[in-house]
């Protein structure tokens, strides 16, 4: 039948888990670290301990983002194909006419959507140009943290980033990376609204349940 649908598991459990970890942990990491480089909440008595409870939130949402990271790396070599660290190098020719083809669709230059079961060629670049922001930011994060600490461990996980940059450069730029997830992650929602509306294919729904709603169009 010319509508029909077929239903397909695109995202599994780790995918769609770390996908909300993420979300969870760049909200806290975001509010957190604002105000720990700029209090917007000033202590009236003594007995507050205000910066040191948003030191501490900050902390323990970096060590789950980290970990969420980890987890969602080591799927993208274990996981189904959609998600595959393959699909953050879409580099044939193919897939470049895709990547352009899907910016002229979210700029309202053409109506047909970019089809696709799993991320589009498009999304595979966004994607890998993210993680390693990411990676950035956890790196930069540690390298700060490590100047009051001491051992091997915390020079492994950023603190030979002070070796290469300065420390006000290292903060400055984790700050700015900050301003750069939070503007992806506006820009994020409304591609997957907009390209949902349009292919009415259960993409809103999927990052809950794993399963979209695809026809022929979708597969390669």
């Amino acid at each position: 039948m010319k509508n029909e649908r077929l239903r397909v598991y695109a995202w599994e459990f780790p995918v769609r888990f770390t996908h909300w970890i993420n979300v969870l942990c760049v909200l806290t990491l975001s509010i957190t670290g604002f105000y720990i480089g700029n209090p917007f909440i000033h202590a009236i008595s003594s007995k507050q301990y205000i910066m040191g409870w948003m030191r501490f939130i900050h902390f323990i949402a970096a060590y789950t983002f980290m970990m969420s990271i980890i987890i969602r790396l080591y799927w993208a070599f274990m996981g189904n194909r959609y998600a595959s660290y393959r699909v953050w190098f879409p580099f044939s020719s193919r897939k470049l006419r895709d990547i352009a083809d899907a910016i002229k669709f979210y700029l309202f230059i053409i109506r047909k959507p970019p089809y696709a079961v799993g991320h589009t060629a498009l999304a595979g670049v966004v994607y890998f140009i993210l993680f390693l922001i990411f990676l950035f930011q956890i790196v930069s994060g540690f390298a700060m943290y490590s100047l009051n600490h001491s051992g091997k461990i915390w020079i492994l996980l950023g603190g030979w980033v002070t070796g290469v940059m300065h420390l006000q450069t290292i903060r400055l730029f984790h700050h700015l990376g900050m301003y750069v997830i939070l503007a992806y992650a506006l820009l994020h929602i409304y591609m997957a609204w907009y390209a949902d509306l349009k292919e009415r294919n259960g993409l809103m729904g999927s990052i809950f349940s794993g399963y979209k709603f695809v026809t022929g169009k979708e597969w390669e």
